[in-house]
This record gives structure tokens, sequence and C-alpha cells, in this order.
């Protein structure tokens, strides 16, 4: 079942967390959002035919990647951590709804989080259901999720 945004009497959620969303799971709200129902199996097993492909060229055409530390996130379990690349977060999550480098959008969308996170962040990616990813230079260093 696909998590809703939020619902009436619900607590708002802010987090900071070193771990995103599964590319899975983002998939799958994407295909809610633009068809109002879940992937069927066909669809589902095609996507993941086609992103495990993505992950094999990114890993041959980036053999640093292919060792570090958290390429087990990445290649098997499709999901975005600290320390990716931005091209990795693309693959596992798509184009961003929306990008930016101006530290006023940044501090919006990490609210109480900016003051820790500002002297690293060069720009941030916004994606549904308030995440959103901060970057320095090419790196993934902080993670925020605000629904409210």
């Amino acid at each position: 079942m696909v998590a809703g945004t939020g619902c009436a009497g619900k607590p708002a959620r802010e987090q900071r967390t070193t771990e995103g969303p599964t590319a899975e799971h983002a998939f799958t709200y994407r295909i809610a959002q633009q068809n109002g129902r879940e992937p069927t199996f066909e669809e589902r097993q095609t996507w993941k035919d086609e992103l495990d492909l993505k992950i094999a060229r990114y890993l041959n055409a980036n053999p640093e990647d292919a060792n570090a530390l958290g390429v087990m996130k990445f290649r098997y379990l499709h999901q975005v951590t600290v320390g990716m690349s931005k091209e990795q977060v693309a693959i596992l999550l798509g184009q961003p709804s929306g990008v930016t480098t101006e530290a006023e959008r940044m501090a919006e969308l990490a609210r109480k989080y900016w003051d820790d996170i500002k002297d690293r962040t060069t720009e941030a990616w916004s994606y549904p259901l308030g995440w959103s990813f901060y970057f320095s230079d090419d790196r993934l260093v902080e993670i925020t999720q605000y629904t409210p």
C-alpha cells in the first residue's frame, strides 16, 4: 500500500537521517500518483530490470563507487544513503522535482536542521513525500524529510 502524505490528526513528520527512501518506494508512489493504482507485476518487473541495468552500467563506469562502503545499499537494496553521488541518487529516484543552490530555499527545506548542515551544503534536491537531499559538490551529505 502506498503511504499518503499525511492525515488529519497526525503530527507532522520531521527527520534528519542517513538513509532515504528506496527506489521501489519512489517508483510505487510515482505510479500511484500518475495512475491512481499501484504498479502491476509486469510494470514492476520491467522497472526493476531497467534499474538493475542502469546500476550495472554506472558501477562499470565508476569502479571507485563499485568498491565503496555503501555499494550494497545502492546495488541490492536500492536505497539512497549519505555518501552517494548525484548520479546514483538520480538512478534510484529519478530526476528531482526541484533543485536549488540558494541558501534561503535550502534553509526552508532543511527547517530546524539548517544550522547543523548549512556549512556542508552547496545544493539541494527535492522529491515527493517531503524528501530533501543535500549535496556538497557531487556527494550526498545530508537527508531530511518533512511531511506536514
